[in-house]
């Protein structure tokens, strides 16, 4: 029994190291926040979706969906035009999309 015990813990801490290990670094990117749906007009966009439009030095466009949390509510959902901000959070891919996880979002005045 002792040795299942011991067995299931050490398991734990694998899994929990391998996560961490895994867990992604906070960017900061600046662009403007838009809305999948009625801004960008993104075909498969079905309800209201905020994206951080980011250009690079040589005007590439890179696209962010923001992931819907209490970050992006206080930040307030960008229905239509655009506007400029920074956000920090961490990237993950999903679905073929980039999704950023906002920690911090304020608008460029």
């Amino acid at each position: 029994m002792k040795v299942i015990a011991a067995v299931c813990l050490a398991l734990v801490l694998v899994v929990g190291m391998a996560a961490s290990a895994v867990a992604a670094d906070p960017v900061t990117m600046t662009g403007k926040v838009m809305c999948a749906k009625c801004t960008l007009k993104k075909a498969d966009a079905k309800e209201c979706q905020d994206v951080l439009v980011v250009k690079d030095a040589k005007g590439a466009v890179a696209e962010y969906y923001i992931v819907k949390n209490a970050v992006q509510e206080k930040f307030g959902h960008v229905c239509t035009g655009e506007k400029p901000a920074t956000v920090t959070g961490t990237v993950a891919e999903k679905g073929g999309k980039k999704w950023l996880e906002a920690t911090k979002m304020d608008e460029v005045k």
